[in-house]
């Protein structure tokens, strides 16, 4: 029994690791046994001695900082616009009633179905990659606040501006707190589809990050090296949503609904 009285907890923290584990060790046994061509899938031992080399020539970590300062840029400035937007639009009926439906019109399309349209306007550099990641992360963030402020209930909105709370102390003091998980939700699965664009936009377009490095590996037929980037972006997605969970847990302690270990990034 840990700390908090719970058996079964840390029980739980190992079990999300138990398969990802028992993957690799039989990826290695079937690899040493001859199984794998090491041309097609090479040993994690193999990946993990290509991606050692990386860090210590130096040439792992400017992809990394390539493909994270891109993904933070896109979540910030897609999220900020959601986020503004989806507050002001979810307490005023009025405006969110004809923005809405454009909204949504635009949400149904997928966002990599409008890659070619944005490439076309704004050509294959780092302007096409931020709209296309701002993009991914406004949508979830915008309706999620929506929906977070409109859920809050009119009977607390009644009493409050009865109490004299008008405007951005409204905001900060009722709206805001009461859609927070919602807006959290929103958070997590931008953050999702921020780094599913992002890979995608690396791996073809893009002109430096881990995406980049995994093309150039294919070129060149290091098979080792494009499984180190494949793992690197499943470690990098994994922190950050782990980050995300974090925050979200210091955030809302007190929700019953916060995320605990096993859950699925901006499934809940």
């Amino acid at each position: 029994m840990d700390g908090s009285g719970n058996p079964g907890r840390p029980r739980e923290r190992f079990t999300p690791w138990l398969a990802p584990l028992l993957l690799l060790a039989a990826w290695q046994f079937a690899a040493q046994a001859g199984w794998l061509s090491p041309r097609v899938l090479p040993a994690p031992s193999a990946v993990a001695s290509a991606a050692g080399s990386l860090a210590a020539s130096g040439e792992l970590w400017p992809p990394v900082r390539a493909s994270l300062q891109r993904a933070l840029a896109g979540l910030l400035l897609g999220g900020s616009a959601g986020l503004l937007l989806g507050i002001l639009n979810g307490a005023s009926r009025p405006a969110g009633a004809w923005l809405d439906g454009i909204l949504q019109t635009a949400r149904a399309v997928p966002i990599l179905a409008l890659a070619p349209l944005i490439l076309w306007w704004l050509g294959t550099n780092e302007a096409a990659g931020l709209a296309l990641l701002s993009l991914s992360a406004f949508f979830p963030i915008y309706f999620h606040a929506v929906r977070g402020i409109r859920a809050v209930e009119p009977a607390l909105l009644e009493m409050s501006r009865s109490c004299g709370l008008a405007g951005w102390r409204l905001y900060r003091d009722v709206l805001l707190p009461g859609a927070l998980p919602s807006i959290l939700r929103g958070s997590r699965q931008a953050l999702g589809l921020v780094w599913l664009v992002l890979v995608a936009l690396e791996v073809f377009s893009a002109p430096s990050g881990i995406g980049r490095l995994m093309a150039q590996a294919r070129e060149l037929a290091r098979a080792d090296v494009l499984l180190a980037g494949f793992l690197l972006y499943a470690v990098l997605g994994r922190a950050a949503d782990a980050l995300a969970a974090a925050l979200e847990r210091r955030l809302l302690p007190w929700n019953p609904a916060r995320w605990r270990p096993g859950s699925s990034l901006g499934m809940d």
